[in-house]
């Protein structure tokens, strides 16, 4: 039996529906199916860690969206440097991920550099991944500069190849004039500041949380996972519960970077749950859904990071008994599917302030453009349309994003910086990040020392 398509579709192509811009569902996956990605690695790749988080990262994200296909090239046989992999060879990581190894670029491809590669500029645009300190992002090939790469905090790597996964896709879709022409990103240091000018103040990891509540896991709540692999923790380091009341379905593959084709139709706890303990943590299971009704208890973790999209269980938030709780939204719509926020409680507003639940959510009514009125005359009965045409639009590199400036927020406050409120940007517009200051306070819950 073939899942409804409000189950079934691809997150990514709803955004060309949405917005009018095909006429049916398979031209939209056609369009995809145009946009492809090369990436091209140096010699740094055999012996650094940030890199390699760097290209994993990039590859996963990509092959979620660009469906075509993700080449990498000047990938030799080397072993694996972090734990986000757990194959020993790098090369068949990055195949296990969905890339394909490959002797040379495409002419017609874009291309992400990686290291110190030396190229010409190709007809098609080329960006170069970039890191320093507690900033990432990238600078396209002609403009011939780069920061140092160095691994003072490890989520930048991360970061550099989601802005570079937004650029690529503006670039392919064509709704940004600046995609490929421009340098991109942020600091996750001093979120809003000029993320390309050096700032000594960055330090280097000391501490880490080592007791978290993760609240949903999809989108966001697999990106908080990933992200947090990415840290320097020691064995045994992290505890986390892991509350989800949903399974796996086919959409979730173009948008939540723990899910593969092999693990459909499972508990999406439990998938989180089997990757990170593969990796060293600790995980508690809590399979229903969250609300007024979620208690925590005196021995459980204190903070919660929220990645849900249910207003009603984001008013919750401060009732569930947590000391501290970060909560990260997504855009919806096709004219805001690149938008993030980050929200932190206590706060300015309380959750049930901001999230209403007397108050019902407008979202865009898409139900009359082309491809809908096309899915009707093909038999799709009035529910099913009015199912599809509710749900979001959704791309993985936004949420990772997202998701890199709550697990900062994290370590931020735990190694001596700022803390802030609310996070609110944009992919397509990262130099207008907007900010509200928390009140400085310690961070007295759990936490561990980083390995060295």
């Amino acid at each position: 039996m073939t899942d409804p398509l409000h189950i079934s579709l691809h997150r990514t192509a709803k955004y060309f529906m949405d917005s009018g811009r095909v006429q049916t569902t398979e031209e939209a996956m056609d369009l995809l199916k145009s946009f492809g990605l090369t990436i091209a690695v140096g010699p740094e790749i055999q012996t650094s860690q940030a890199a390699q988080v760097a290209l994993l990262t990039l590859v996963n994200l990509a092959r979620r969206t660009f469906l075509a296909g993700v080449e990498i090239v000047g990938l030799a046989d080397t072993p694996v440097l972090t734990g986000l992999a757990l194959e020993t060879s790098l090369a068949h990581a990055v195949s296990n991920l969905g890339g394909r190894i490959a002797s040379h670029a495409r002419s017609d491809w874009p291309v992400a550099v990686i290291g110190s590669v030396e190229m010409q500029t190709p007809r098609a645009r080329a960006w170069r991944v970039t890191w320093q300190g507690w900033r990432a992002g990238v600078v396209p090939v002609r403009d011939g500069w780069a920061m140092n790469d160095d691994v003072v905090m490890p989520l930048a790597p991360a970061l550099a190849s989601a802005v570079c996964a937004a650029e690529v896709f503006a670039f392919h879709a064509g709704d940004h004039t600046l995609a490929g022409k421009r340098a991109s990103g942020l600091s996750l240091w001093r979120p809003g500041s000029d993320w390309t000018e050096a700032d000594e103040t960055e330090p280097a990891l000391a501490f880490l949380p080592s007791r978290l509540w993760l609240i949903g896991l999809g989108n966001l709540g697999q990106a908080y996972s990933w992200l947090l692999a990415c840290l320097p923790y020691p064995p045994g380091g992290l505890e986390l519960v892991l509350q989800d009341f949903d399974r796996l379905a086919l959409s979730n593959d173009s948008t939540s970077i723990l899910t593969n084709l092999d693990v459909l139709g499972g508990m999406k706890t439990r998938r989180g749950a089997e990757w990170l303990e593969a990796r060293g943590f600790t995980t508690y299971l809590e399979e229903r859904r969250f609300g007024a009704w979620t208690q925590r208890q005196a021995d459980e973790p204190a903070v919660a990071l929220c990645g849900v999209d249910n207003a009603t269980a984001r008013a919750a938030l401060e009732d569930a008994g947590f000391d501290l709780v970060f909560e990260s939204g997504l855009g919806a719509g096709p004219q805001s599917f690149r938008n993030f926020a980050m929200h932190t409680f206590p706060g300015p507003h309380r959750a049930s302030e901001l999230w209403p639940t007397t108050l019902s959510v407008e979202t865009p009514d898409v139900s009359h453009m082309p491809a809908y009125a096309n899915l009707k005359d093909k038999g799709v009965d009035a529910c099913g349309l009015a199912q599809l045409a509710s749900r979001t639009v959704g791309v993985p590199f936004v949420g990772l994003v997202a998701a890199t400036l709550v697990i900062s927020e994290l370590l931020r406050r735990l190694n001596g910086g700022a803390s802030y409120e609310v996070i609110a940007g944009s992919t397509n517009c990262l130099e207008d990040i907007e900010v509200c200051f928390g009140t400085p306070k310690v961070y007295e819950f759990a936490f561990c020392r980083a390995a060295s």
